[in-house]
Formats: structure tokens, sequence, C-alpha cells
């Protein structure tokens, strides 16, 4: 278990990267950022001679970050939480741009020390993320086919649980339980589906949620309690209320709209 904030890139290493209890290989240029406490290890298979394995890593202490604005704000940086298969994949333009960066921050620390020495370092971290923040939005475009198959795969998942007696012994679906099932981090989904389609995964489950709320309010005669009870909740208020902000009528309001 790590004590750091790691970045790292990584090019043509022939190697797996265990992240929890799984591993990915990797070989290609990446950047990964994680946070402190995340388990992670390297493990080396065979070396090949034909490659040149190349990169750096960046280790900060959260110790370092006392005092600043960084140790506010550390905590927007959501990718610092991703997994490894959630890593930024750069073009060689946006590579240059972290490592004119990373150069700065190396430059200063290796000078002597003084009392703006933190305030120049912190100033070139905060770059740095706010650049990562911005090449991971392009990246959520760029790969739109993959990110609209997470999200078919998202819609059926949701429409699975509220088909399914899930909904009665658990309760409303999570926003752990999606991205779980969806083998990604909390982090980086909600993250995705918000720069695709401008919600968070919450408010895709509330929108499937609101869905089947009024195909029961339609074509069924159960009680507003009833209904409320099939979708997991276990006030109705609770579900009167979430029905009422999303739709701005009571659920026996929109029921009253089709008589």
């Amino acid at each position: 278990m790590q004590e750091f904030y790691t970045i790292s890139i990584k090019r043509n290493v022939v190697g797996k990267y265990r992240y929890g209890q799984e591993s990915y290989d990797f070989d290609e240029g990446l950047m990964t950022f994680f946070s402190p406490e995340q388990v992670i290890s390297v493990e080396l298979i065979e070396e090949d001679l034909n490659s040149n394995p190349s990169g750096w890593i960046l280790a900060i202490h959260p110790d370092f970050l006392f005092g600043t604005s960084l140790a506010k704000n550390i905590k927007k940086y959501t990718f610092l939480n991703y997994s490894v298969r959630e890593a930024l994949f750069l073009s060689e333009k946006e590579e240059n741009t972290i490592f004119e960066i990373l150069q700065n921050i190396k430059a200063e620390y290796q000078t002597n020390l003084d009392q703006f020495s933190q305030h120049i370092i912190i100033s070139q971290l905060e770059l740095l993320l706010n650049y990562a923040e911005r090449f991971y939005q392009r990246q959520f475009l760029t790969r739109k086919i993959s990110n609209h198959q997470i999200l078919d795969r998202l819609e059926i998942l949701l429409e699975d649980y509220f088909n399914k007696e899930s909904v009665f012994d658990n309760g409303l679906p999570t926003v752990q339980y999606v991205s779980q099932n969806l083998n990604l981090t909390a982090d980086y989904l909600s993250t995705m589906l918000k720069s695709l389609t401008g919600q968070t995964t919450q408010q895709h489950i509330h929108n499937k949620l609101i869905e089947k709320a009024k195909i029961k309010l339609s074509t069924t005669n159960l009680s507003v309690s009833e209904i409320a009870y099939e979708l997991g909740f276990e006030h109705s208020q609770s579900f009167n209320k979430l029905f009422k902000s999303k739709t701005n009528q009571t659920p026996l309001e929109f029921r009253a709209s089709f008589n």
C-alpha cells in the first residue's frame, strides 16, 4: 500500500500492473494516477530484449500539500481514484505538455529551496492536474464507441435490476453497485457519463426509476405506496419527493393526467 499521490507515464514496459485483485497488461505509453492507500504492485514477466522501457513517476506525499490550496482542492481531481484500466492515453503533443511541467517541477526542487519553492511546485502540480483533467475530457469524447457501449450496458443493467426481485431485496441500485457491475470505478463512470450525457450515474439511476414509476402509474391500479415499495423505497414520502423533483408533479397528479 502506497503513502503517496503518484503520477506516472510508462512506455514499452513488458509486465503486468496489479490493481487490487486484478492485473492488466501494459506495453504502451499510458498515464496513471493513484491516491494514498491504494494497493499497487508491478509484476515483471519475461524481459523483451527488443523493448526500450522508459517513463517517469512523480510521487507527492500528502504532507507536502498541507496549508496549500491544493490540499483543499485535491479531491476534485477524481481521476486520482481511477483504476489502471481507466488510464489516460496521451497524444504526443499532450505528453510533451505534461513533460514540460514535470521538468519545471524537477528544476525547482533541484535548486536551493527557499520560501517560494513549495508554492511554485504546488502551482506546477495544479497546472499538471488541470491539463490531465482536460485530456481526460478529450479522451471521453474521442473514445465515443467504447463509451457508448458502456452506456448501453448501463441501460441493460438498470432495466434488468428493476425488472427482477433485486429491487425488493436490496432496495434502489447504488452508484457503487452499478460501477462494480460495469467493472469501472464510481468516479470514472460518473465523470464519463457527465461528459457524454450531462448527467451523473445517480441521475441515470433516478431517470430509470421515474420511467418505471410512470409506467406503473399509467398502466396499473397499484397505490402510490405499493408502487414505491415495488421500486425499492421503504417510505412512500421519499418516492413522492423524488418523483415531484423530477417531473414537477406528484405521482397522483401524474396518474390523474391519464384519466
